[in-house]
């Protein structure tokens, strides 16, 4: 088996997230130049990055020294002296059109022709702000998890002026990071992750609004009910191991309440027949109903494994 290539990074902003890209690529084995525009923030991402680096290692989830990780992180003074150089560009600056504008347009002038400049965009799609850039068809958002060294998902959202083999090498680079890299195939605000992300918080709000429960049952409801579930299947997986038929059954008997349930907020999608066929076909694939039964029992052992975990993390900070 060949090794996975090793890149040269550069990370653009030294907050939170430029901090955690710059654990995960250092992980990765690879050298990363990190830069902030605060001096302040620059001083301060050295220690920040050890620290997490040191809190993996407590908990195993580091394959070498902390150290040796660590130093692979190099503090710049400049965007220039940052992507000099580099394979990858990640900006990890404020969501602000302007900010990242004028950034990529340092990218730009500055990097290798041959870099991949990617946003940590939480919403903004890239056409919001590289649209006019001459050197636009390298350019796509990579929005990850928070924090991704502990979050693996990671968005790859192509604008339509991206280039093809951009997208792809853009996949296999964060996959070859450690990474699992989900391919977003429309440009829209928020992509997959924070739109539904926003479904639920718009209707967690509603709930406290209307006083149907309280903010602690709310999270509740969510840390040790639906969440548990969603740490080992999706939503989708979820509701077609739920109801014997699968999820074409759990449609015919749910799909009316959830289609009130949304005409209430105003939002009315009901789930069509061929939405739900095309659905239930993906899921069929993966699962034929008559494996229904064994992925039913794996997910209940998953859950037990889970369960056991959870209960012995409590007995350990009891201790």
């Amino acid at each position: 088996m060949s090794m996975p290539e090793i890149r040269r990074v550069a990370i653009v902003g030294a907050g939170s997230i430029g901090v955690a890209f710059a654990v995960v690529f250092a992980r990765a084995g690879w050298p990363v130049r990190l830069f902030d525009p605060d001096g302040a923030r620059r001083d301060a991402a050295p220690q920040e990055i050890t620290q997490r680096l040191n809190e993996l290692a407590r908990f195993g989830l580091l394959d070498e020294a902390a150290d040796a990780v660590a130093a692979r992180v190099q503090m710049t003074t400049s965007v220039e002296t940052a992507v000099a150089g580099a394979d990858l560009v990640q900006e990890c600056a404020p969501e602000r059109v302007d900010v990242k504008r004028a950034l990529f347009a340092q990218f730009d002038a500055a990097a290798p022709a041959t870099a991949t400049f990617a946003s940590a965009s939480s919403a903004l799609t890239a056409s919001t702000f590289v649209g006019d850039l001459p050197g636009r068809h390298r350019c796509l958002i990579a929005h990850p998890g928070n924090p991704p060294y502990l979050i693996p998902v990671i968005e790859i959202v192509p604008a339509p002026f991206t280039a093809p083999d951009v997208t792809e090498r853009s996949l296999q680079l964060f996959r070859d990071a450690g990474l699992q890299p989900v391919l977003v195939s429309k440009e829209v605000e928020g992509f997959v992750f924070n739109r539904l992300q926003g479904a639920v918080l718009r209707e967690a709000y509603c709930l406290v609004r209307d006083g149907v429960a309280t903010i602690e049952d709310i999270d509740t409801v969510m840390r040790d009910g639906l969440g548990l579930r969603w740490s080992v299947i999706g939503p989708f997986e979820t509701v077609d191991l739920n109801t014997r038929g699968g999820i074409t059954s759990h449609a015919q008997k749910m799909g009316p309440a959830y289609e009130r349930m949304g005409a209430e907020r105003g939002q009315h999608d009901p789930w069509t027949p061929e939405l739900v066929g095309k659905v239930a076909k993906a899921r069929r694939a993966v699962v034929p109903l008559e494996q229904w039964e064994e992925r039913v029992a794996w997910r209940d052992r998953a859950l037990m494994a889970l369960a056991r975990h959870r209960k012995s993390a409590a007995s350990d900070s009891d201790s």
